[in-house]
C-alpha cells in the first residue's frame, strides 16, 4: 500500500475539484438538504480513504525492519537546472507516517462535524472544497522527501489558511473584518516564510542538494563550519515561528478565531500551526549540528509558552482562551526539540491533536447552541443543556492539564522531564509554571461555560448539538484518553520501553549522536518531578473551582487589585499596539506620504506624463510640415536629394 501513497495527496485534491466546480450545481439539483449531505460526505470521504492508505501503509512499514523503513516514491522529476534536480517525490517514513495520519485522521473527524456545524451556510460547497485543499498542501508538507515540496506544501497551507480564515469575509469581528485577520496571517507568514527561503538557499549552496537524505547524510559527514549550521538553523527556525505562532511572529493565530470553529479546529490542531514543528524534527541533523541555536528555539518556545499562558488566564472570548493555549502547547513543543527530545515534541503533537481539535469542535458546539455567542461570561450552566458536549469538554480539558493517565499527561510529563534532564532546573521550573497556569486557565474556561448558574438571557434556548457533530467529539474524548498509552514511559514499560520513541528512533538516530551527552538522572528523580507536576495541576484545577463556582467574587477583587497586571494581560501585553506603533503604521504613513504621493504621483506618474507631453509637443511642430500640398513635398524630395549629392561628393 505503500507505494500508493500519491492517493492520499490526489485524493483530497479530486475532493477540492469536484466540490469547486460541482459544488453549487449539486447544492441547487437537490431538494432540502440532500445536496449539502452529498457535498459534505464527498468533502470528507476522501479524507476518510486517505486516512485508511496511511493507516495501511503504517501497518505495512511496521512489518520492515525498524533500520530499513524508508520508502520513496517518485512521481516524476520536476526541476532540472544546472546542477539543481528535484524530484516530485514523496517519502515515507516512520515521522511521515505519523504525521500522514495525524492530519487525516483528525482531519476526518473535523470534515464529518463540519457537515453539522456548516448546515444551511450559503458557501457550505466552498468551505468543503477550501478544506480540501487544506489537507491536499498539508499531506505535500508532511510527505514531501525535499525541501522544494515542503515549501510548496508549506505556501499551501498558507494560501489555505487566507481563505479559511476569511471565508465569512462579510463578518466584523472585534479587529476588523474577517478578511483584515486573513490578511494579518498570510503577511505575518510570509515574513517567517522568507527566513525559511534564506534556509532553503543556503542548504542548497552549502550541501548542492535539496533532497532531505542527501542532506541529512552529507551534513553529518561534511566537515563543515558550526557557524554554518547556525546560520541555516536560524533561517529556519525563523519560518517555524511563523507558521507555528511563536515569539515574535505569534500575533496571527488569536486573530485567526474570526474564521469557522471547524477551521480553527484543523488549522490549530491537526495540520498547519504544527507544520513548523513537524519541520524542526525533520531537520534535526541540522539543529543538532547547531547547539546554539538548539538553545534559541528551547528558549523561545519557553518564553512562548510562558506568555501565552498567562494572557489565557483572563481572555473571556471562548476561542481566544483556545487559541492562547494553542501558542502555549506549540511553546512546549519546541521545548521539546530546543532540548534535543525530538521524540516527545511529536509525541505532544500527536495529543496535542486530540484534545486540542476536541476543545475547539466542543467550543463550536456551545457556540452553536448558544446562537453565536463566544464571551464565557455570559454562558454558564450549560452542562444540563449540553451534557454531552460537556462531558467531552472535560476529558479534554483534564488531558491539556496533565492529569493522569490521559494522553496530554504522558506527552506533557515527558517534556518536562527532558528540560530538566537535558536542558536545566530553570527550564523545568518554568515548564511546571506554565502547567499550572493552563490547568487554571483551562478549567476557568470549563467551569464558567458548563457549570454553577446561567448567565444568559432568556431569549436563548441552549441545546444539545445533533449527533453529527456530537459523535466526533466522542471519538476525540476516546483518543484523548488512550493516546497517550503508546508513549508510556520507559520507567513503567519495563523491557519494551517507550513505543513510541522506538518507532522514530531510527529518524532521530543521527542527530542524537551530535546532542551533548548530559549526566544520568535516576527514575526517582523523573518520578518525583512527575508527582510534583501532578499535584500542582490538581491543585490548579481545586483552585479554579473554588474561584468560579464557589466565590466568584474572589476573581472580581484580584482583578481590581491587580489591576495593573490584569489590564496588561487583557490587552495581551499591548503586543498588537507596538506593532503598529513601530512596523504597521510607519509603514503605512510611508506609502501613503512617499511612494503614492512622492514617488507613484510625483515621479513614476510625473516621468510617464512628461513623456508623453514632450512626444505631443513635438507632434505638433511635425505635423505643420504635413501641409498636404504635392509641389511642396516634390520641392522637399528635391532638396533631400542635392543635399545627399553634396554629401556624396563632398564629404571625401
Amino acid at each position: 500500500m505503500t507505494e500508493f501513497i500519491y492517493l492520499t495527496i490526489i485524493l483530497p485534491l479530486a475532493g477540492f475539484l469536484i466540490n469547486g466546480i460541482f459544488g453549487r450545481k449539486i447544492k441547487n439539483a437537490c431538494p432540502d438538504s440532500i445536496g449539502e449531505k452529498v457535498i459534505g460526505w464527498i468533502g470528507s470521504g476522501v479524507i476518510g480513504i486517505s486516512f485508511l492508505i496511511a493507516l495501511f501503509s503504517f501497518f505495512e512499514t511496521l512489518s520492515l525492519p525498524a533500520d530499513n523503513r524508508q520508502t520513496i516514491v517518485n512521481l516524476f522529476n520536476w526541476i532540472v537546472v544546472g546542477g539543481l534536480n528535484v524530484s516530485f517525490s514523496y517519502q515515507v517514513d516512520q515521522l511521515s507516517l505519523v504525521m500522514a495520519m495525524i492530519v487525516t485522521g483528525v482531519g476526518f473527524i473535523i470534515h464529518v462535524y463540519s457537515i453539522g456545524y456548516m448546515h444551511g451556510d450559503k458557501g457550505f460547497w466552498r468551505f468543503f472544497s477550501y478544506m480540501n485543499l487544506f489537507i491536499f498542501a498539508m499531506m505535500n508538507l508532511v510527505l514531501g522527501d525535499n525541501f522544494l515540496v515542503l515549501f510548496l506544501g508549506w505556501e499551501g497551507v498558507g494560501l489555505c489558511s487566507y481563505l479559511l480564515i476569511g471565508f465569512w469575509y462579510d463578518r466584523k469581528f472585534e479587529k476588523g473584518t474577517t478578511a483584515d485577520a486573513a490578511k494579518k496571517a498570510f503577511i505575518v507568514n510570509r515574513i517567517g516564510d522568507f527566513g525559511f527561503l534564506l534556509g532553503m538557499f543556503l542548504i542548497y549552496l552549502t550541501f548542492g542538494s535539496l533532497n532531505f537524505n542527501e542532506v541529512f547524510s552529507r551534513a553529518e559527514s561534511f566537515n563543515i563550519d558550526e557557524s554554518v549550521f547556525n546560520l541555516i538553523a536560524l533561517f529556519l527556525f525563523i519560518g517555524a515561528t511563523g507558521k507555528s505562532a511563536q515569539i515574535p511572529l505569534f500575533v496571527w493565530l488569536p486573530d485567526a478565531m474570526a474564521g469557522p470553529t471547524p477551521v480553527s479546529a484543523l488549522i490549530h490542531a491537526a495540520t498547519m500551526v504544527t507544520a513548523g514543528v513537524y519541520m524542526v524534527a525533520r531537520c534535526s541533523i541540522l539543529f543538532a549540528s547547531a547547539p546554539a541555536i538548539m538553545t534559541v528555539v528551547a528558549v523561545i518556545g519557553l518564553l512562548t509558552a510562558l506568555f501565552a499562558a498567562t494572557i489565557g488566564l483572563v481572555q473571556n472570548d471562548i476561542k481566544k482562551v483556545l487559541a492562547y493555549s494553542t501558542i502555549s502547547q506549540l511553546g512546549y513543543m519546541f521545548l521539546a526539540c530546543g532540548v534535543g527530545a525530538f521524540s516527545a515534541g511529536i509525541f505532544h503533537l500527536m495529543t496535542h491533536a486530540f484534545f486540542k481539535a476536541l476543545l475547539f469542535l466542543g467550543a463550536g458546539s456551545v457556540i452553536h447552541a448558544m446562537h453565536e455567542e463566544q464571551d464565557i461570561q455570559n454562558y454558564g450552566g450549560l452542562k444540563k443543556y449540553l451534557p454531552h458536549t460537556a462531558l467531552t469538554f472535560l476529558v479534554a480539558a483534564f488531558a491539556i492539564s496533565g492529569i493522569p493517565p490521559l494522553s496530554g499527561f504522558f506527552s506533557k510529563d515527558e517534556i518536562l522531564w527532558y528540560s530538566f534532564a537535558n536542558g536545566s532546573f530553570v527550564f523545568w521550573l518554568i515548564g511546571v509554571l506554565t502547567a499550572l497556569l493552563t490547568a487554571f486557565y483551562m478549567f476557568r474556561l470549563y467551569f464558567l461555560t458548563f457549570e454553577g448558574k446561567y448567565r444568559f438571557s432568556s431569549e436563548k434556548h441552549p441545546h444539545e448539538s445533533p449527533k453529527i457533530m456530537t459523535v466526533p467529539l466522542m471519538v476525540l474524548a476516546g483518543l484523548s484518553i488512550i493516546g497517550g498509552f503508546i508513549g508510556i514511559p520507559e520507567i513503567f514499560s519495563g523491557e519494551h520501553g517507550n513505543q513510541f520513541h522506538n518507532w522514530l528512533a531510527p529518524i532521530f538516530k543521527s542527530a542524537e549522536r551530535k546532542l551533548i551527552t548530559y549526566g544520568s538522572h535516576s527514575h526517582f528523580e523523573e518520578i518525583l518531578l512527575m508527582v510534583v507536576s501532578v499535584i500542582g495541576a490538581a491543585g490548579s484545577i481545586y483552585f479554579a473551582r473554588y474561584i468560579y463556582t464557589q466565590k466568584s467574587s474572589i476573581a472580581v477583587q484580584i482583578s481590581k487589585r491587580f489591576s495593573k497586571g490584569y489590564n496588561l494581560l487583557w490587552n495581551k501585553y499591548f503586543v498588537d499596539e507596538v506593532y503598529d506603533a513601530t512596523v504597521v503604521n510607519p509603514i503605512l504613513n510611508t506609502s501613503d506620504s512617499f511612494l503614492w504621493k512622492i514617488a507613484d504621483n510625483k515621479i513614476i506618474d510625473g516621468v510617464v506624463n512628461s513623456t508623453a507631453s514632450i512626444i505631443d509637443v513635438v507632434s505638433q511642430k511635425i505635423r505643420k510640415v504635413q501641409t498636404g500640398v504635392a509641389q511642396f513635398y516634390a520641392v522637399v524630395m528635391m532638396l533631400g536629394i542635392v543635399l545627399a549629392l553634396f554629401w556624396i561628393i563632398f564629404g571625401r
